[in-house]
């Protein structure tokens, strides 16, 4: 090697390692200054601090818990109790929560010294623990109290309303109404509601023990209360999971039945017009650049909200890529078993039928299966548009911002039912296309 070859190879080596040098520092550097513009232009900062801890601390609680209201309303005088304030939760007449008592003043004790007393004129004494005797009277809209100008973090208070936040509960006031929320674990009222004549018995009881409603077995009662519970809506929510999942199968299945044969139209293999292929290929990507919930959206306002319009907004986004899906599996099929049963004089249709659908049908079944399992998570959020299936009852509880252990049970029941598929299309894959050991 000459001098003049070496000093060209080093200068080449010397290039190579710069670049190297630049591409190892430079890549860093580009995914630094994007981080750095997501920090802006998402706002990162503003959002930290709108985050508010003590909204998703109740948020949280609000999911395995209960509270039950004692509201008094402030024209009539009537007070009521019921669980999550609602009429369906209401406790018959005569019957309050041990933790109330009294006629002419209404104690409620809300557990660590925090007591509540509704005294008459619409008058309210609320006692907390190292902070003064609260009182507060309404007066046709309006509220006085003896509240001080420099308030606790923990209380709101105005002239139109007073809120009260502790950890045993809330007391909130208006001139209309007074009310206190008490907080307890778990979800009230999930088995049976208060009217029910199985409320509070026990499992056993139930099974084993004397006939509690003399009109019905115990075992038969339980069953129909429960499936019939005004507040959870058993039933409701059964058939709407069943939609769910019956639009999935649908939009699914009926995608793969109307892809297959356009994929063959689309296969350079099974398809000699070039023209008739680019059409089924362009017609494959349009369908499926448009997200099915777009899909959603239109098809609603053509044919009206329902669980079969989700369908055919799954089916049409499906459709598009099942297509693709199904046009490469048909391209790379082996020819072999093709001519093979070409030779027995088969004709063309029968060659696609014995020589490439056995070809084919594994891949074809493994990837309707998992789209089963896939649009049955996607039918949940389409619902919610469409107005059918369990995504509809979850949107309609997170609307109300009030019932959160309604929506942790609707996710719970959400992803039992994910899982459900995802059991059930392997179990289905195993059965019909077999398994390896």
């Amino acid at each position: 090697m000459t001098a003049t070859d070496l000093s060209l190879t080093k200068h080449n080596a010397n290039k190579l390692f710069q670049r190297k040098r630049l591409i190892g520092f430079g890549i860093p550097a580009v995914i630094f200054a994007y981080l750095v513009y997501i920090f802006f232009a998402f706002d990162i900062a503003g959002l930290a601090g709108r985050a508010n801890l003590d909204n998703a601390v109740t948020l949280a609680s609000d999911s395995w818990s209960h509270k039950v209201h004692v509201t008094r309303d402030n024209r009539s005088g009537e007070i009521t109790y019921a669980v999550e304030g609602e009429r369906k939760g209401r406790y018959p007449e005569g019957q309050r929560p041990d933790w109330v008592s009294g006629d002419e003043v209404l104690t409620i004790d809300l557990g660590g010294d925090h007591i509540v007393r509704y005294l008459s004129d619409n008058r309210t004494e609320i006692e907390i623990p190292g902070f003064p005797m609260i009182e507060v009277q309404a007066e046709g809209r309006s509220l006085t109290s003896n509240l001080p100008a420099d308030l606790p973090d923990w209380i709101s208070a105005s002239n139109r309303r007073i809120g009260i936040t502790t950890p045993e509960g809330r007391i909130t006031l208006t001139g209309a109404r007074t009310e206190v929320f008490n907080y307890f674990p778990g979800w009230e009222l999930f088995w049976f509601t208060l009217d029910s004549p199985y409320n509070g018995q026990s499992l056993g009881t139930i099974l084993f023990g004397e006939q509690i409603d003399p009109t019905r077995s115990n075992i038969a009662g339980a069953i129909s209360d429960w499936w019939n519970n005004a507040m959870w809506r058993h039933k409701d929510v059964a058939w709407a999971i069943g939609e769910t999942i019956l639009m999935a199968f649908l939009g699914t299945m009926g995608a793969a039945i109307i892809a297959l044969p356009l994929a063959f139209m689309a296969a350079k293999r099974f398809s000699p017009f070039m023209l008739l292929r680019a059409a089924t290929r362009r017609v494959f990507d349009f369908v499926r650049g448009v997200d099915a919930l777009i899909w959603t959206v239109v098809l609603a306002r053509a044919f009206g909200p329902g669980p079969m319009t989700g369908a055919l907004a799954i089916l049409i986004t499906d459709t598009g890529t099942f297509g693709k899906i199904f046009s490469e599996a048909l391209e790379n099929v082996d020819q072999k078993q093709i001519e093979g049963v070409e030779s027995t004089g088969a004709k063309p249709l029968q060659r696609y039928r014995f020589g490439v659908i056995p070809q084919v049908v594994p891949v074809l079944l493994a990837q309707i299966l998992y789209f089963l399992e896939s649009n049955t998570r996607s039918a949940t959020i389409i619902g919610a548009i469409t107005g059918g299936g369990i995504g509809l009852m979850l949107t309609q509880a997170i609307q109300t911002q009030k019932d959160w252990e309604e929506v942790a049970y609707y996710i719970v029941l959400i992803v039992v039912m994910v899982m459900f598929m995802d059991w059930f299309s392997g179990w289905l894959r195993g059965k019909l296309i077999g398994r390896k050991d």
